[in-house]
């Protein structure tokens, strides 16, 4: 696993740069010399937090969509016995 180092600067203007890093190991982001955030691949994040991805997460939604209710129009006719004729 490699490990990189980029500076704010440096990540803002070359990010294709920071994400191929990051397929092969962690990158850490540094502001002022000191690391700040860090960039994962999605496996590496999911094997760090034990998190499985969500059907949500899977096709791309946004984050949160688990959470929003479903309201479906009621049926109004009543329902009719099947014909077994």
């Amino acid at each position: 696993m490699t490990r990189t180092t980029l500076a704010c600067r440096g990540f803002n203007q070359d990010t294709s740069r920071a994400k191929k890093a990051a397929a092969e190991g962690p990158v850490f982001i540094t502001e002022r010399g000191k690391p700040a955030p860090v960039l994962l691949c999605i496996e590496d994040y999911q094997r760090i937090t034990g998190k499985r991805r969500s059907i949500a997460d899977a096709r791309g939604g946004p984050a949160g969509v688990e959470d929003i209710a479903l309201k479906f129009p009621r049926f109004r006719e009543p329902a009719r016995p099947p014909d077994l004729s």
